[in-house]
């Protein structure tokens, strides 16, 4: 036997040596396989299309007032003239107000009322205070808290900028008339009544100074 046979020989068997060690390792596939799948991407969300709607109905307004009435129009003047101006935010507002302001009359404290009354307001109030006095009559009350709120009516100038709401507040509280002597002659510190209030604030927007000024009262 040449040299070459052998050498052909020898390959062959060290090729059937390498086949059986790696079908031992690997072990073996039968029929027809699929090639792996490719992994596919991640389904993306369908995009969503927000419609924004400009120019609709303002709810801080519609919430208080009919929408169209002349009330809800001088209110979106107001926000015109005055963007950063919140209905929602005045009414609150308000009721600060009612609560203080009443219970500063009812004290006769005409200090604390000075800046939130227009003058004809302050001057009407200085007199029943000053009729109270010269009569020895002093009122001990206390705030239970604004049982109704509403707005009544708005109206807006818009050459002066000049702005007023009317707001209806229905009020509970505790009120006891005292004279000079210490003697309860109306009233129950116990019994606690209604009282029912329309009241204008008044302000010019657009200025600095953000306070509304009570102008006219109506019971």
């Amino acid at each position: 036997m040449n040299s070459s046979l052998l050498s052909l020989l020898v390959l062959a068997g060290i090729a059937i040596f390498l086949i059986l060690r790696l079908r031992s390792v690997l072990g073996t596939r039968e029929g027809f396989e699929k090639p792996p799948a490719r992994p596919q991407p991640m389904a993306r969300e369908p995009r969503r299309d927000f419609e924004v709607i400009e120019g609709g109905p303002d709810n801080d307004i519609i919430d208080h007032v009919e929408d169209g009435s002349d009330a809800a129009k001088a209110l979106a003047a107001m926000k015109l003239a005055e963007p950063g101006f919140s209905v929602q935010e005045f009414l609150h507002g308000a009721r600060g107000a009612y609560e203080m302001i009443l219970m500063a009359f009812e004290r006769g404290d005409v200090d604390d009322l000075r800046p939130f009354l227009a003058d004809d307001v302050l001057e009407t109030f200085e007199t029943v205070i000053r009729q109270r006095e010269e009569q020895g009559l002093h009122i001990e009350a206390e705030f239970v808290g604004v049982r109704e709120l509403a707005l009544q009516d708005a109206t807006y100038d818009r050459g002066t900028q000049e702005a007023e709401i009317t707001v209806r507040f229905v009020g509970e509280l505790t009120s006891v008339v005292k004279n000079a002597a210490g003697e309860t002659i109306e009233g129950d510190p116990g019994e606690i009544k209604r009282q029912r209030d329309v009241w204008t604030f008044a302000r010019t927007m657009g200025r600095d100074d953000p306070n509304w000024v009570l102008v006219a009262t109506d019971g």
